[in-house]
């Protein structure tokens, strides 16, 4: 998935931005920082459910065939990780195993959006308006995705 535009980038950074301790600060280390991240608490406004890879990506294949546009999806290095920002309290709750959950306590590495980083990126960036992926629609789109991975022959 392509990126939201400048106009888009900058309501992203703001929303993003928005759960930093010192927002000014957030914005001041993404311009500055050479790999372009900063660290970010969850559970404020947006909590992150990280699905292995292998079932990461076909877990968003089915998502966007569900919804015209899912809250935003991060990837790590290699993709062998998927986050999905879903609502804050979601993590707290998941039990999905294979499933780790960023909530109220954690932080994770966010990159800016619209800017290649060479590690960590979006796959969905914020579109600065705050959606998030349905916790109900993610697990249906795991379950759907993780049963096309058991199948002998399937077509990726």
């Amino acid at each position: 998935m392509t990126g939201t535009g400048a106009s888009g980038t900058k309501s992203a950074v703001e929303w993003l931005a928005s759960v930093a301790p010192d927002p000014g600060a957030c914005r001041w280390e993404w311009e500055r920082n050479p790999h372009g991240v900063a660290l970010l608490p969850a559970g404020r406004r947006w909590d992150v459910l990280i699905l292995p890879g292998e079932l990461g990506r076909p877990t968003l294949d089915v998502l966007t065939r569900l919804v015209s546009r899912p809250g935003p999806v991060l990837a790590d290095f290699g993709d062998a990780r998927t986050g999905f920002f879903v609502p804050p309290g979601t993590a707290a709750r998941w039990l999905g195993t294979g499933v780790r959950g960023a909530g109220t306590g954690t932080w994770i590495v966010v990159p800016y959006p619209g800017r290649a980083t060479g590690g960590v990126h979006w796959l969905v960036p914020p579109d600065g308006t705050g959606t998030l992926t349905d916790a109900t629609l993610l697990e249906m789109a795991m379950h759907e995705a993780a049963g096309r991975l058991g199948r002998p022959g399937r077509d990726a």
